[in-house]
């Protein structure tokens, strides 16, 4: 699983990489490469996941020379490709661009991640306020419940 996610995203690397390439010098705008530069930083996200998941792994497979080997020169081919990428976009739509969309990406996914996290606290806060509700319906069943039983009883002693 672990080498199919590294071999994926270097695939995804390679292609879309050589669609940016080729088609840099025709392009009227960036949004023609949104995709490809976002198949890009997936690809490289898939990469890092890839050598994340080598826990998984036995020991000997871990450490093993060819594990090792085939992690940094997949690390360092993913980002000698973005390094090219990055030069391209610069020189065909100004410098910065590249940094620009970089760091738009890592804001929306920081943005994404904490709504999550409210919305993971909103639906936490429902839960309880739920647990609470029906807490005090269930003593309030229980305090009727033991009012009418000694109703009951004392009816009957009478």
């Amino acid at each position: 699983m672990v080498v199919a996610e590294v071999l994926t995203g270097l695939a995804l690397l390679n292609k879309s990489v050589d669609f940016i390439k080729t088609n840099l010098n025709t392009a009227r705008d960036i949004s023609a490469f949104a995709e490809s530069i976002g198949n890009i930083l997936d690809a490289e996200d898939q990469i890092q996941k890839g050598r994340s998941k080598k826990a998984k792994m036995g020991i000997a497979d871990q450490f093993g020379l060819k594990t090792v080997a085939s992690e940094i020169i997949d690390a360092k081919i993913a980002a000698e490709k973005r390094y090219e990428i990055s030069v391209a976009v610069d020189m065909r739509f100004g410098n910065g661009t590249w940094k620009s969309i970089v760091d738009e990406r890592a804001r929306r996914l920081q943005e994404a991640k904490e709504q999550a996290k409210e919305r993971a606290r909103i639906a936490k806060q429902k839960q309880e306020e739920i647990m609470e509700v029906v807490g005090i319906v269930l003593v309030i069943l229980a305090v009727c419940g033991l009012g009418m039983l000694l109703f009951y009883i004392l009816s009957k002693t009478w």
